[in-house]
């Protein structure tokens, strides 16, 4: 499947291992695919972000998937959930933080050995990618760009999505801006 992408989607796949690897992690996961398309300038996902205000909100974006991350993954609204029912993520992340140091639940694996350095994709990141597929086929093209990439992020529950979705990065606003049908507009 990685033939079939342009030169811009396979940034975003080797900058998502680049993130991946920077911050320790066991697999390269769909948050990873975001912060790489964050970092992306020049091309149609990049294009997209922009018009829908990206440049307001790029680094709470960021901060916002570290919070996330530092939730073992729990997306907000799965953490308001909890809430809910009684039970206080944040006491909990910094009960295990007290004893197992600042981003214990994050997954990562800094300081273990034996490590091979190779990170495989998540099932989270790898359902990203045959999203974007089935989004490029949808939409008759022959190639899958970092566009494709952007709308299954879009279009798939979990964190990365939330993050979009508050700052008014939707399914439906990107393909607006990418295809057309009226104006878009963030928030």
């Amino acid at each position: 499947m990685f033939e079939r992408f342009t030169k811009d989607a396979r940034a975003v796949v080797t900058g998502a291992v680049e993130h991946a690897e920077r911050g320790g992690a066991q697999a390269v996961d769909a948050e990873h695919l975001l912060l790489a398309l964050l970092d992306r300038e020049g091309s149609r996902a990049s294009f997209a972000l922009a018009v829908l205000g990206g440049g307001q909100w790029l680094e709470s974006a960021r901060t916002a998937l570290g919070e996330a991350r530092r939730r073992g993954g729990l997306s907000q609204a799965e953490a308001e959930a909890l809430a809910g029912l009684g039970i206080d993520v944040g006491e909990i992340v910094a009960r295990v933080e007290e004893v197992h140091g600042v981003g214990a639940m994050s997954g990562d694996r800094k300081g273990r050995r034996g490590w091979s350095g190779h990170r495989p994709f998540s099932r989270g990141a790898k359902d990203v990618l045959v999203r974007a597929l089935r989004v490029a086929t949808a939409r008759r093209d022959r190639h899958i760009g970092d566009e494709h990439i952007l709308l299954a992020l879009t279009g798939r529950p979990g964190v990365p999505a939330e993050v979009l979705a508050d700052r008014g990065v939707t399914y439906e606003s990107v393909t607006r801006v990418l295809y057309g049908g009226g104006e878009a507009k963030a928030g």
